[in-house]
């Protein structure tokens, strides 16, 4: 957090009494006298509140689910009691061993809630039954919540409210609020790059690894794609770090990784995503809205559990940072369909892409076709690395990889693991620092994020 705030820091004006709880530390949060100057004053983080629902039978639900009056009325006494009497069972009965993503839900949230809220939009997401997806999925993105959790965290949330960001540790899935640079990501990734070539470094733009040439252990040089011209040269290399889809990296070994790990490597799954931009005049679903007058719901994600539609998550960028609409009367959503590469939908042509998100958020009431005013569409492949498929093997990958000694892989695709990105960034200290204090041993890069450390709170 001190590296971000370095890049970018908070805002001038931002509550000086807010505290953030991040990896199980506290600290305050407070904007920099750096940024008081105009000509600085976009280069800033953002402090935002999170607010992320379920939008089901065309209504918002609390996502993760408190289990309210509010909700409990939107449910249907009946459903409710199926919830209770299924998640008592799974209480007393939990299914063992914990193999499948299904088993993970179940035993955590009951069959009747696992059916209503998880199992159609992941599937969605991951296009296979949860029961063919490895429980670590659940424990990498899901953390330790549970239904308990969800009824505790909505008492707590009944009680007087603090005045700061400071409470007792809250699980990943329930932060509420969070830092988020003025321009979106890739902001701070810009800065980055900047301040590297400021420093006497070279950043090299649409290159693609080709080929990684090993020798004694090591890789020695890289063979390099230039995609701008078509032509390749050759970059010797003292550490590598990389990003890049492990399935591709192994491909790409000189000589060749042994058959068994070739083949791991080669039938790991990944889904593919597809996010359409919709600029809109006003959305007719508000979500509680109305009060401030807005055009829009106040969340950031709305997770889209309604079955008859292909759209799986909606973005309001508004809510993300007003910067991102430089006209406030608007509303900026962003679609998301996940997909494989090559299947019905990432075929599509961008005008019926665009055609589909317009007529399936009318088709459950967000918006009326007539006020979509432009759209854009951005196809992204493997955007999310799947645990199913060979994956059940992929400590053969690791072995393998970590044992050249100077390959460090990081992130989602390198490590093959869903990371959010505030991981993705932690895996990628983690390597810097073995290469500085000149350690062999890889295991504090795999190390982030298995121990349910992650922690903000409000």
């Amino acid at each position: 957090m001190d590296w971000w705030q370095e890049i970018l820091p908070l805002e001038a004006g931002a509550d000086p009494r807010a505290v953030i709880s991040y990896r199980n530390r506290q600290r305050s949060i407070s904007a920099s006298p750096a940024v008081a100057a105009p000509a600085d004053g976009d280069k800033v983080m953002l402090l935002r509140s999170r607010l992320s629902r379920i939008y089901f039978l065309r209504r918002f639900f609390d996502y993760p689910l408190k289990l309210d009056l509010k909700t409990v009325s939107s449910l249907g006494l009946l459903r409710f009691a199926r919830i209770c009497a299924s998640y008592a069972w799974a209480t007393f009965f939990p299914r063992r061993p914990e193999a499948s993503l299904e088993d993970f839900f179940v035993n955590r949230f009951g069959g009747e809630l696992y059916r209503t809220f998880f199992k159609s939009y992941t599937e969605k997401v991951w296009g296979v039954p949860c029961r063919e997806i490895s429980a670590e999925f659940g424990a990498q993105r899901i953390k330790g919540l549970s239904l308990t959790k969800a009824v505790l965290h909505t008492l707590k949330k009944m009680a007087p409210a603090k005045s700061s960001l400071s409470a007792p540790v809250t699980q990943t899935s329930l932060i509420e609020h969070f830092l988020y640079p003025k321009f979106g990501p890739g902001q701070m990734w810009e800065e980055v790059s900047a301040r590297v070539r400021q420093g006497g470094g070279e950043v090299r733009f649409l290159q693609t690894a080709e080929k990684l040439r090993i020798a004694e252990g090591r890789v020695t040089e890289i063979v390099v794609r230039d995609l701008a011209t078509g032509g390749e040269y050759t970059q010797s290399a003292d550490f590598i770090i990389s990003s890049m889809a492990v399935k591709d990296l192994v491909a790409g070994l000189e000589p060749p990784a042994p058959e068994n790990v070739r083949a791991v490597a080669s039938g790991l799954p990944y889904r593919a995503f597809i996010a359409v931009g919709l600029l809109v005049k006003g959305m007719k679903a508000r979500g509680g809205a109305g009060a401030t007058g807005m055009r829009f719901p106040p969340d950031n994600w709305i997770y889209v559990q309604e079955p008859d539609v292909r759209v799986g998550r909606l973005q309001i960028f508004n809510n993300w940072s007003p910067a991102l609409v430089p006209d406030p009367t608007k509303v900026w959503l962003g679609l998301e369909y996940f997909c494989t590469e090559g299947d019905d939908l990432w075929t599509l042509s961008d005008a019926d892409m665009r055609a589909l998100a317009i007529r399936e958020l009318e088709q459950i009431d967000l918006i009326e076709a007539a006020d979509a005013i432009d759209a854009t569409v951005v196809r992204v492949p493997k955007a999310y690395p799947a645990y199913f498929g060979s994956y059940a093997d992929f400590g053969l990958v690791r072995t393998y990889v970590d044992g050249v000694t100077n390959l460090f892989l990081v992130g989602r695709n390198g490590m093959h693991r869903y990371n959010n990105q505030d991981h993705s960034m932690l895996t990628a200290k983690a390597a810097v620092d073995c290469i500085a204090s000149n350690r062999r041993d890889k295991d504090a890069i795999w190390g982030v994020n298995v121990d349910d450390e992650y922690h903000e709170s409000k």
